[in-house]
This record gives structure tokens, sequence and C-alpha cells, in this order.
């Protein structure tokens, strides 16, 4: 058995500054190509701000595979049993293969419906299925990003995650430039992301296959495709897919009743809002979060309990200064930063609104982020299924109700109501440690 030492400060940040690096880079594709999507006129960025839903619920199918791998990878780690670890690594990359040979032909079928439950119509709706068909369908190679992301945390080298995410930007933020001048509009912001994403998910399968010692011989074995083997990594990462599904579901059913009808202003304000600012300050949260999660995980896998609480509440003061300080940004910050991304004032108007009122709830989407990285450290998912399922559906006869009387102000206010409830739900279920016992995989 490995003893991974007292959880300290220093391990915390080390830990948690690559790893929310490394999230806000990823996130920063989003905020690229939202600023591309400028170049493009106000129909391209509604349809890209619009199809970031789509983009979650693909990624909530790969989180079947990578939520589920990454306890037991960081268990194994911490039990010092190497072949375990590498076992679950070969069977995880078998599986998110496989899910992403899914997505790419549910998209060549489906991507048609997928716009038009979006609400979208005209130019906008155009834009948003090229955008979607590209991504998704040439996305393939990509579809191990989740799972070798989701291997670093769980190990503790988040700082060469943070190395890919850096390169994968930079060749991002190029192909868009390239892309973009050569006429090629939103299809080329796709394969900007496809390039990028393929080159640093094969750099990083790399690292890991010689970290674990996994050779062609190892994904070879007959018995890393075994179904019944799965049953582990599907149980841990079932109800986080599932939760995220549901998020993504809420969304594309908000914007379809409440959203798009309100105009393409609100559509595009939602796309900076989301993509800029909370897609800059929630990987910070995240890589919080993801840092606690990997002290968990390795801490309860080295039978050290004591220790793993001690780094959950670590972590709590560092939560709500970002959470605070990303509130002050969005409140204060939103005309400037919101500015940089549109020329249009309605669309300005629609994300000041945006950005001011969710700003108001970072503080509660951070200690959410914390709460599920310490039950998913431990394996424990379910709770966040349960606390987050029902309060994300009830977002939409919400924002229904509420937008009819305040517009979109009012379906943003419905979201942080919910958003509250959450918090203090998975909050308190991380508090009382009862994810702290032996572990049943």
């Amino acid at each position: 058995m490995t003893l991974e030492g007292r959880v300290t400060v220093r391990e915390l940040l080390t830990l948690s500054g690559p790893a929310a690096a490394s999230a806000v880079l990823n996130n920063a594709f989003r905020v690229i190509d939202q600023h591309a999507a400028d170049q493009l006129g106000t129909p391209a960025q509604a349809a890209m701000g619009s199809c970031v839903f789509v983009l979650i619920a693909a990624f909530a199918l790969h989180c079947l595979v990578a939520a589920g791998a990454g306890p037991l990878l960081a268990r194994a780690t911490g039990a010092g049993d190497l072949d375990e670890r590498r076992r679950v690594f070969v069977r995880s990359l078998w599986g998110a293969g496989a899910i992403g040979l899914g997505i790419a032909a549910l998209a060549a079928v489906f991507a048609p419906a997928m716009v038009d439950l979006l609400g979208l119509t005209g130019e906008t709706a155009d834009n948003a299925l090229r955008f979607l068909r590209v991504l998704l369908i040439g996305g393939l190679p990509a579809a191990l990003g989740p799972t070798v992301d989701a291997a670093f945390i769980a190990i503790g080298r988040t700082r060469a995650m943070m190395a890919l995410q850096i390169l994968a930007a930079i060749l991002n933020y190029s192909g868009n430039v390239l892309m973009i001048h050569a006429g090629y509009g939103v299809g080329g912001t796709a394969v900007a992301t496809i390039v990028a994403r393929s080159v640093a998910s094969g750099i990083g399968l790399y690292v890991l296959c010689r970290e674990f010692g996994v050779g062609w011989e190892h994904f070879l074995d007959p018995a890393t495709r075994v179904l019944r083997e799965y049953a582990g990594i599907v149980r841990i990462g079932m109800p986080i897919s599932v939760n995220t599904l549901a998020y993504s579901a809420v969304y594309w059913a908000l914007l379809n009743t409440a959203i798009s009808p309100l105009g393409k202003e609100v559509n595009a304000g939602l796309g900076i809002g989301f993509s800029a600012l909370e897609g800059m300050s929630y990987p910070v949260f995240l890589g919080i979060s993801q840092a606690v999660s990997s002290i968990v995980g390795r801490r309860l896998g080295a039978g050290q309990p004591d220790q793993a609480i001690a780094g959950a509440k670590l972590a709590i003061p560092w939560t709500l200064g970002a959470g605070a300080l990303a509130g002050v940004i969005f409140y204060f910050g939103a005309t400037t930063v919101c500015g940089a991304f549109t020329h249009d004032p309605a669309v300005l108007r629609e994300a000041v609104i945006y950005a001011r009122i969710l700003g108001i709830s970072q503080p509660l989407v951070a200690l959410e982020a914390l709460a599920e990285g310490v039950l998913a450290g431990a394996g424990v998912t379910m709770p966040i299924f349960l606390w987050s399922m029902p309060l994300n559906v009830l977002r939409v006869p919400l924002g229904i109700m509420l937008s009819a009387r305040y517009g979109a102000a009012g379906i943003w206010w419905g979201i942080s109501f919910t958003t509250l409830i959450k918090a203090a739900g998975k909050g308190f279920t991380a508090l009382r440690a009862d994810w702290a016992r032996p572990f049943q995989p």
C-alpha cells in the first residue's frame, strides 16, 4: 500500500493551478471561436453560442467513461496497484473510442434535428448545421481527449495536461485565423478545433501509455474488451454522464421554448456570456475541484480517509475566494469583457444582463463544483445526479414563466435560484463525509 502523505496547501495549489489553467485553456476554444465569429456576423455568433449545448451533450456521453475511469485510476495509483491501473486505462480507451464512433454516427444522421431542437432558423440555423456536422463527425480523432485528461488528473500530473492544453489553444487560435481569412466560415473554425484537439490528445495518449507501461499487446488482449469488466467504470460514470446530458437537454429546451423566441441578439448574448465569462470562471472552479478529486481518490486508495477529508476541507476557502472574485468581475467588468466579443449594441446589452445576474451566483457555482469534485473523487456520484437532475429540469418551466414577464433576465434569475439549492444540497452531502468509506468498485 502506498502512503500518500499529509495533504498540504502546497499540494492543493500545485495540482489545482495547472488543472485550472488546463480547464481555462480547454474552454478557451469556445472563447476563441466566439471571438472569431464576431468577424462572421451575428447569425454565426448566435449559431456557435447555441451549439455549445450540443457539444456539452457530446461531452456528457464521454463522461460515461472519463468520469468513471478517473476515480478508479486514482485509487489504483494510491494503492500502488499498477497492473489494475493499466487495465482500467486500456478499457477506458476502448470505451472512449466506441463512444466517439457513436457520436459521429448520430451527428451524420440527426444533425438537422439537433438544430431544430435548438429553435434556430434561417442563416443562424444554416451556420449551426455546418458547424455541428464538421465538428462532431470530423472530431472522431479527438474522442479520447476527455479520458486522457481524466487519467492525467487521477495520477496528479496536471502540469503535463496544462502543457498539452497550451499547445491545443495555440493551434486552435492559429487555425481560426487561417480558416476565417481563407473564407471557410464556421466550418473552418470547426476544422481548427478538430486539428488542435487531435494533436493534443495524441501526444497525451503517447505520454500516458509510457507512464502506465501500455503496449499494443494490452490493447489487443481480448480480456480488455470483456463487457462485464466495464461495470465499475459505468457505475461511477453513469450518474455524471446522465446529469451532464440532462444539463445540456435543459438548455436545449430553454433555447427552443424561451431563449430563441426572444431573438438572435439574446442567443448571441448567451453565447458570449456563457463562453467568454463562465467559460473562464467555471474552469478555475473546476481546476480546484479536479485537484481535490485527485487527492481524495488517491488518499482513499492508500487507506487514508482522514487525509481525504482534510484535503476537501482545505479547498473551501480557496474555492469561495475564486467564486467571489469571479462575481466581482462578472458584475463590474461585464461591459468591458463582453464588448470585446461584439460590435452589436443589442447583443452587448443582452450579454451584460446575463453576466451581471449570473455573477451574483458565482460563489455558489464554485462551491457546487468543489462538492462534485469531492464526491466524484470518492466514486460516490449518485448524490451529484440526485441534487442536479430535478433542479436542472425545473429551469425549463421557470424560464418559460419568468421570460414571459421579465424577458431574458427572468430566465437567468431562474438559473441562479436553482444553483443556490443545488450548491446547498451537494455541499451538505460532501460535508457529511459519508463518502470516506471502504471503496466498492
